[in-house]
């Protein structure tokens, strides 16, 4: 059964609504049918009250590097930037010290709302307007799985998954968007740059980004304010005061809740909060990492004010590797990879390896792990804690953590992930090996980039072989000495391209390569 749908009224007609009471071990089920454009699909929940249903917060940072926390050891108030209430947050659930995520903005949110390999979705390059990438109206979002199960569903903040009809959040499983980034905060430095370029204003105006929210009982979004430098100052506070809004409100409401924040920060240009900035000693990088602690922190706050602390799944992640430098504000500091190699856009140890922690006070006890865990696995997990149904008829490559998380198996469930670019397995990590089939090299200039400024390059018909636990800057190509991981390597790609024969992938997207 096709899940897509079941939970929203879309632009087409309403086929019906059905009620239907059936007594059946003493829970009354609710069968909903609903026409959609091209099917139409029924779904049965459970009235269950939500005691026994967790609520669900996933907060997203955006290039957020493994060395700007100080809870991971080489940054916080390390770097002067002090960052207390993220690592309060990770000292009070479970901190992964290796958590996986994809290589850049797009391609990670895909991979967490599907559970799938963003190539799977068509989605394995960042979206940038005017490209054809978009979320499919056929994939079947967490969101959508919430739903399912009665949850009320929302989104803050950052989206960047398309901006096509079918693509917006309430047409993918959630009932309310609020301060909405449909792009990303790039947009904020396009007119500035068309501008010292000569374009004409009118040709400028068009290049805004904007802010969008949605309207009760109306299927498109209402853009509300530009997106610009000015508000960039100001976005990250109210990200944080809707999501307070919504917490309080829902907590009210006594039914359960998703929350997904998409934050703004750290991503550049790194331009604080008016009253926030100079807080560090980092420049203006350092005043951004603050101020997403303390916005962090007011949204931890309203969780513990409304009483629901306790049966609150609490997820804080970020979406990939840093940006290492911050040259639109001729600030050079910037985001940190730690003891890793790698910056966003590329598929290096740095570039995937970010911070990650999940705090459930009534099920999950404190604790740090080094066991692998990718950003894919939140999908099965939290579908499997609610109860929701994981499509069947697609590859699904999360794996449920669920006993991991809750410390009935000492040892993650996952000890492998591929990462795709261009359509192209780009990068193998098999237990403490990673495996490149093209090496990547910095690009020329000053400073020399790894990630969206870098370059792949062929070698003589061996990937290249990295030893992460002893060699975290990936400096030592062992393919010489090690060349039996070839064989865990082979076989990872070998079952990966056997489930493309019964769910072949869509076309690549290349904005460098084009079919002839």
């Amino acid at each position: 059964m096709n899940m897509k749908r079941i939970f929203q009224t879309k632009s087409g007609p309403l086929a019906a609504v059905l009620l239907m009471t059936c007594i059946l071990c003493g829970t009354t089920k609710l069968a909903v049918a609903q026409e959609t454009k091209d099917t139409q699909a029924t779904a049965l929940i459970s009235s269950a009250g939500a005691a026994d249903k967790p609520n669900v917060v996933i907060m997203l940072s955006d290039n957020m590097g493994y060395g700007d926390l100080g809870c991971y050891g080489s940054g916080g108030e390390l770097r002067g930037m002090p960052t207390p209430r993220i690592d309060q947050l990770a000292s009070e659930g479970l901190m992964l010290t290796q958590f996986f995520v994809e290589p850049g903005c797009t391609p990670t949110r895909a991979a967490l709302l599907t559970g799938r390999y963003s190539q799977r979705a068509g989605l394995g390059s960042i979206i940038i307007a005017g490209t054809p990438s978009t979320l499919q109206d056929s994939e079947v979002t967490m969101a959508e799985l919430f739903k399912s199960k009665g949850y009320a569903t929302a989104i803050v903040g950052k989206w960047h998954l398309g901006e096509e009809k079918q693509s917006l959040p309430i047409h993918q499983g959630f009932d309310e968007y609020h301060v909405g980034i449909l792009q990303t905060t790039d947009g904020t430095l396009y007119p500035d740059g068309m501008r010292r370029s000569g374009i004409p204003e009118a040709e400028i105006a068009k290049s805004h980004a904007s802010i969008w929210e949605s309207e009760p009982g109306k299927d498109v979004l209402k853009k509300v304010r530009p997106y610009d430098l000015e508000y960039r100052r100001h976005i990250e506070g109210d990200i944080a005061q809707a999501s307070v809004k919504y917490i309080k409100e829902q907590a009210k409401e006594k039914k359960p809740f998703f929350l997904y924040v998409g934050w703004s920060h750290v991503h550049y240009p790194a331009l604080p909060h008016p009253d926030l900035e100079g807080k560090s000693s980092a420049g203006l990088f350092g005043d951004a990492v603050m101020e997403l602690d303390y916005r962090t922190g007011q949204v931890l706050d309203a969780i513990k004010e409304a009483g629901i602390e306790d049966n609150t799944i609490v997820i804080w992640l970020s979406d990939n590797g840093p940006a290492t430098t911050q040259g639109s504000n001729n600030d050079f500091l910037g985001s940190s990879p730690g003891p890793f190699r790698g910056e966003v856009g590329d598929a290096l140890e740095g570039s995937l390896r970010v911070p990650g922690m999940i705090k459930w006070p009534a099920k999950i006890k404190p604790a740090k792990s080094n066991e692998m865990v990718a950003i894919h696995d939140f999908y099965p997990t939290v579908a499997n804690i609610i109860g929701a149904k994981v499509p069947t008829d697609r590859a699904i490559d999360g794996v449920d953590q669920g006993d991991f998380f809750l410390g009935k198996n000492k040892k993650s469930a996952r000890e492998s992930l591929i990462t795709f670019m261009e359509g192209e397995v780009a990068a193998v990590r098999w237990k403490h090996w990673r495996i490149y089939p093209k090496e990547f090299i910095s690009s020329a200039g000053n400073p020399s980039l790894m990630g969206v400024g870098g370059y792949r390059a062929e070698g003589m018909g061996y990937p290249s072989i990295f030893n992460i636990a002893r060699d975290p800057r990936e400096q030592w190509n062992q393919v010489a000495v090690s060349a039996w991981v070839l064989g865990p390597y082979m076989k990872i790609v070998g079952e990966y391209q056997q489930s493309l024969k019964k769910y072949p992938n869509p076309p690549a997207f290349s904005m460098t390569k084009f079919a002839k």
